[in-house]
Formats: structure tokens, sequence, C-alpha cells
């Protein structure tokens, strides 16, 4: 297999531990202010009831058994010995700190849990749940991953996503004061903007030296705004090669030290509406893969452009 143009997660992980670190991924059963009715009631026009998660909390199981169940299964698939606990679903600072630490003990109990990683909102973080979740650090890998998938207000407003983009910069300012790292969650092909646009994001979150970021595309599940507005034809996905050939400029404008924790979306196959093609990711991989080869591409090739 071909060296990879990009830092991917994976090299980083085992850069740090010498070996494969799996993520564990972890539904904590907590909400949203966007869905609750404390911003809004429904939510970025792309979420569904399950808020990218997977509903496992409220099936019953705790996160001690959502953490032994991922380990086991971790340990058959991939071989690993070592784990990141990912708390995914919904907003998972918006609780109390005495909550929050409960929720991070649990996590961090294991002897082979080596890191934790929270999903949140940048509005959703404070001065308190930051210097809890900084106390970690001295053990464990600690990331922050804010969801903020672009750097535009308009766009924002928009998706209805309930803040704007100086959140960000505020979130990103709390955290890295701490010392935690920090990964931006990003989204390709939203509606109304162009590849100009989505590049002018690359450059921004750049220019904030952050540690990762995630690149997510644009998909339509059942039961959203989006595929309401995607039926009328309010909407039009983006085929894959646009989608690879912005995913590959977008890589170019990153310092090459930001991880790349992921560079397409993940949908679960009963769930998507719309594009089909996003389901078949390894193709996706290695497209992209094959046209930064074709170019004598790699990560912050152009960052000189920022």
């Amino acid at each position: 297999m071909a060296e990879r143009r990009y830092f991917d997660y994976n090299s980083y992980l085992r850069s740090i531990f010498g070996e494969r670190v799996q993520k564990i991924t972890v539904d904590a059963g907590l909400g949203c202010p966007n869905r609750d009715g404390t911003l809004s009631r429904g939510g970025c026009i792309y979420c569904n009831s399950l808020g990218s998660g997977s509903g496992l909390f409220k099936k019953g199981l705790s996160i001690p058994r959502q953490i032994e169940q991922g380990r086991k299964a971790m340990m058959i698939r991939y071989k690993a010995r070592k784990f990141l606990v990912y708390f995914q679903s919904y907003t998972n600072t918006y609780t109390t700190c005495a909550h929050l630490k409960e929720m991070i003990d649990m996590a961090v109990k294991p002897q082979d849990v080596v890191g934790i990683a929270i999903g949140t909102r940048p509005d959703c973080v404070d001065e308190e749940k930051l210097d809890l979740i900084a106390t970690y650090t001295a053990t464990h890998l600690v990331w922050m991953e804010y969801g903020l998938q672009s750097v535009h207000n308009a766009t924002l407003k928009r998706i209805n996503r309930g803040h704007d983009f100086s959140a960000f910069e505020t979130a990103v300012k709390l955290t890295r004061r701490r010392g935690i790292n920090i990964c931006a969650h990003v989204i390709l092909g939203l509606p109304g903007e162009t590849r100009e646009m989505m590049l002018e994001t690359a450059r921004q979150i750049g220019r904030l030296g952050l540690n990762g970021v995630k690149i997510h595309l644009l998909y339509v599940v059942k039961g959203t705004v989006l595929e309401v507005m995607w039926k009328r034809g309010e909407y039009q996905c983006m085929d894959q090669k646009s989608y690879v050939e912005t995913v590959c400029d977008f890589i170019e404008l990153l310092p090459e030290h930001m991880g790349i924790q992921r560079i397409t979306g993940d949908p679960h196959p009963e769930e998507l509406v719309a594009p089909s093609w996003s389901l078949n990711r390894n193709k996706t991989f290695n497209m992209i893969q094959n046209t930064m080869e074709g170019r004598n591409s790699s990560q912050g090739i152009k960052v000189h452009s920022i």
C-alpha cells in the first residue's frame, strides 16, 4: 500500500503509544441545547433523533457496559490492547460538572484505556468544565472535539447550528490554554457553500493551530430537515469526484502537524437517503489517495497560501 499523503490518526496514535490504539464510541445519554428548546427544537438540519450516535444508553447499556463490549469487539477484530473512549452522541458537556466527572471517571477506569475524546459544541464549554477535563491530561491523552462545520456565519445560520464562528474561536482559546488537544469537525457540501468557501474553512482552522480535524461529507439521512429539502429539490448532494477533489484541496491547506482523524462520512445504511456512493468508503479513500499521488501532493503543501 502506498504511503498516505496526510497525517492520519492511526499514525498519530502509534507515534505516541508505539502500537495500535482503538477508539471505542460511547453514548452517555445526554441531550443537545439545539434540540431541547434552549436554542431551538429542530436542531441542525442534518441531525436525526439519535444525534449522530448509537442510542445505546436509551437501550439500557451503561457507559461501563458499552466500553466493555467495545473492548472485547476491538480485541477480537484488531488485536488491540489499548483504547481511547470517545463520547460521541449529542453534546457531551451539556451537563453538570459533577456528572461530567462521573462520565469521565467511568471511561478511564479500565487500565487499558489510555485516552478520552469528548464530542461537544463550542458554546457548551466553560472555564469550570475545561478545568475539570484538564485534570485528566496528566494520566491520559485528552481530546476535545468541537463541532464547527463551517467558518461562515451565513452557513451556520442556514443549517440552524445555533452558534457563530466566534463561539468556536473562544472555545479554542479556552481549551488550548489548558493544554487539551483540539479537534474540529467540519462538513463539506453544506447548502449554499462553494468550493472556495469550504477551502476558507481549511485556511481558518489551520490559522487557529488546532491539533486535529475530522472532515465529513454531508449526506442525507431519514427524519431530518435536510431530507425534506432534498426531496423538494432544494438541496443537491456532492458527487463523489467533486468531494474527492475538494478533500484533496482541503488537505493541502492544513498544517502538516494536524492529525486528520476522518476524511469522509460514515452513514448507517438503513438511515441513508443520499448519496448512495457514500456507503463505499474504501473507494472514496482510494480515490483521495490516488488523486493526491497524481498531483504529487501532500498535506500542508499549500499552507503558505493561508
